[in-house]
C-alpha cells in the first residue's frame, strides 16, 4: 500500500514538473511574443528627441536652450515651409521642459485636423489655459510653472477664432504659453503676432538632408545610390518629412537587399519623365490640336499629376531659348490661373489642354 501511495506520490509529482515545464515553455512563448518589436513609421521613428537633434535652424535652437536652462518660456510662433522641424521643434522642447510623466498634463496640442472654430477657442482651449500648473516633477528636476498650448496650422483658424484666441492670451499669460505653427505668417493677425516671438523655419540645405538620409539608409542596412540620393533632394525641395517618406517606400518596394536607385525615387514621388515633357512640347510646336488631343489624353491616362507636370514644365519653359519674355510671362500666367482651378478641384484634362493650347499659340503664332 505503501508503495503505491509513494508511486502515486511520484506521480503526481511527474505530472507537477511536466506542468510546470510546459507552463514555462508558455510563458518564454510568451515573452518572446512581446519582445516583437512595434512596426513605426520613419517620420516618427527618427523624429528629434531633443532640440540639441533638430537640424538647420541655429537661431531658434539657440534662443530655446536658454529658455529651457531658465525653465521659462514667452509666446512662440513657428512659421516656414512644411516639413522643416517646427512642430518635432516643440514637442521636443516639451518634452525637456516638462519630462515625460508631466507632458501630457501639460502640454494640449490642436491640428488643422480639429475642429478650431471661435466655440473650440472658448471652450476647450480657454478651460485647459485656466487650470494652475505646479513647479515640480517627479524626477526632481525644476519644473515651469505653466503650460504650453501648440496650436499647429493655426493659418487656417478664422478670424474670429484668432481674436477670441488673442484675449486667452492675455488674461492666462500666467499659467499658460502658446506656440502657433503655420506656413503662412501673413494670414495671423497682427494682435496675436505682435504678442509672439516669431521665428522662421528655413527650408533645410542640401548637404544637410543628404547627411541624415544617409545617417538613415545606415541605421535601417539600407543600399541606396548618390544618384538616389540627389533624385530624393530634388523631389523633396528642402521638406525632411516628405523625403523620409520618399526613403522608406522606396526600401518597401527594393526590399532589404537591394539597391535604391534613382528610377525607384522617381517612381514613388510620381515624377513625369523628361521625356514625355519634351513630347508635349514638341507637339505644341507642330500646330496641331488633334495630335495635342491625344498626347494629353496619353499622359492622363497615365496617372500623372497635373501639379507635377506644371511644376516641370515651368522649369522647361523659363530655360527655353527660342520663346521671347513676353512669350513665357503669358504662359506663365495661364500657369498660375490652371494651377489655382486645379486646386479648386477642376478636370486635370481640360485644364492641360487649356494650358497646353496657351503654349501652342505663343509657340506658333505668337509674336
Amino acid at each position: 500500500m505503501q508503495a503505491f501511495l509513494k508511486g502515486g506520490n511520484a506521480a503526481q509529482a511527474k505530472d507537477k514538473t511536466q506542468s510546470s515545464q510546459t507552463s514555462s515553455e508558455g510563458s518564454k512563448a510568451l515573452k518572446t511574443k512581446e519582445v516583437k518589436p512595434k512596426i513605426v513609421p520613419w517620420i516618427e521613428k527618427y523624429r528629434p528627441k531633443t532640440v540639441e537633434d533638430v537640424a538647420y535652424q541655429d537661431e531658434v535652437i539657440s534662443v530655446l536652450k536658454k529658455s529651457i536652462e531658465g525653465a521659462d518660456l514667452p509666446n512662440l510662433l513657428f512659421y516656414g515651409p512644411p516639413g522643416t522641424g517646427k512642430t518635432s521643434t516643440i514637442l521636443a522642447c516639451s518634452r525637456q521642459l516638462f519630462g515625460p510623466d508631466l507632458f501630457k498634463d501639460r502640454v494640449l496640442e490642436l491640428n488643422a485636423s480639429d475642429e478650431r472654430g471661435i466655440s473650440v477657442i472658448r471652450e476647450k482651449v480657454k478651460k485647459f489655459a485656466q487650470l494652475t500648473a505646479g513647479g515640480g516633477r517627479p524626477d526632481g528636476k525644476p519644473c515651469p510653472p505653466f503650460k504650453i498650448i501648440i496650436l499647429d496650422e493655426a493659418d487656417s483658424m478664422t478670424k474670429d477664432a484668432q481674436s477670441a484666441l488673442r484675449r486667452t492670451m492675455e488674461k492666462e499669460s500666467k499659467t499658460t504659453r502658446f506656440c502657433l505653427i503655420c506656413n503662412y505668417v501673413t494670414r495671423i493677425i497682427e494682435p496675436i503676432t505682435s504678442r509672439c516671438a516669431k521665428f522662421r523655419f528655413k527650408a533645410l540645405a542640401e548637404d544637410i538632408l543628404s547627411s541624415r538620409l544617409k545617417q538613415i539608409c545606415e541605421k535601417e542596412g539600407m543600399d541606396i545610390t548618390d544618384t538616389a540620393v540627389n533624385a530624393v533632394l530634388k523631389t523633396s525641395q528642402g521638406d525632411m518629412r516628405k523625403a523620409i517618406m520618399f526613403l522608406q517606400s522606396a526600401s518597401r518596394l527594393c526590399g532589404k537587399e537591394g539597391t535604391i536607385t534613382q528610377d525607384t525615387v522617381y517612381d514613388i514621388a510620381g515624377v513625369v519623365p523628361d521625356e514625355s515633357i519634351d513630347n508635349l512640347i514638341a507637339v505644341c510646336s507642330s500646330d496641331s490640336y488633334e495630335d495635342l488631343d491625344k498626347i494629353v489624353q496619353d499622359v492622363v491616362l497615365e496617372g500623372f499629376a497635373a501639379s507635377q507636370i506644371l511644376n516641370q514644365l515651368h522649369d522647361k519653359i523659363v530655360v527655353k531659348e527660342d520663346l521671347s519674355d513676353k512669350q513665357k510671362s503669358i504662359i506663365c500666367e495661364k500657369m498660375a490661373s490652371v494651377d489655382k482651378c486645379l486646386l479648386d478641384g477642376a478636370d486635370d484634362y481640360l485644364q492641360l489642354m487649356a494650358l497646353f493650347s496657351t503654349i501652342m499659340q505663343q509657340i506658333c503664332h505668337g509674336s
